[in-house]
């Protein structure tokens, strides 16, 4: 039996901003760990290295989104710096899930385009997104720097990373917002980075 729309129940506007401000206010202990991540990505490309991205539906979005702002840019006028989204190529996901299996297509495109010192930032609310830790593991052999950020109790991903960002809440939707709010001050920080030119 179909239900009726009218009788189904929802948050609050007010219901919700009351809750993200808990979650708000129970993610100033993350800081430490926000901005060692973040300064692990700049110095990672101040080396010469790129940043690689990952996730699964809104996670994949927050993925693409902070790649995105470093090919483009986010506030200020710089260099394009290298970011490169593994989501975001749907013909390679397509092979890749086809010939491999959907747990391989994020640690593929990591074999295929991971280099010792580049960053793998990795985005999964639950933390057991077994595609973004197959990732994290293959990152892990070839000498990347991983970031985690997650939700919950971290899952399966906690303890696999040098950098964990996990948003103390077990709601999905405020812990997305958070992790946008996180990638918003790694932006900032990069913004706020002196970025040498390329030579030509």
């Amino acid at each position: 039996m179909s239900q009726n729309l009218d009788s189904m129940t929802h948050p609050s506007f007010e219901t919700s901003l009351t809750e993200l401000r808990g979650v708000l206010d129970a993610c100033i202990t993350l800081a430490p760990a926000v901005e060692a991540a973040g300064q692990a990505i700049i110095t990672s490309i101040l080396n010469g290295g790129k940043l690689l991205t990952c996730g699964n539906g809104g996670s994949a979005a927050d993925a693409l989104h902070l790649a995105e702002e470093l090919v483009g840019r986010y506030h200020i006028e710089r260099r394009a710096l290298p970011g490169l989204c593994l989501n975001a190529d749907p013909t390679a996901i397509t092979c890749i899930c086809n010939d491999y299996g959907y747990e391989q297509v994020f640690a593929r495109g990591v074999q295929a385009l991971g280099r010792c010192g580049d960053v793998l930032v990795g985005f999964t609310t639950s933390g057991n997104s077994a595609n973004v830790i197959a990732a994290f593991d293959a990152a892990a052999g070839l000498g990347l720097t991983t970031v985690l950020l997650a939700g919950r109790d971290g899952g399966q991903a906690r303890g696999l990373c040098h950098h964990e960002i996990i948003v103390p809440s077990n709601n999905t939707a405020r812990i997305q917002e958070i992790h946008t709010f996180v990638l918003h001050q790694w932006l900032e920080a990069i913004d706020a980075t002196s970025w040498p030119e390329l030579l030509p």
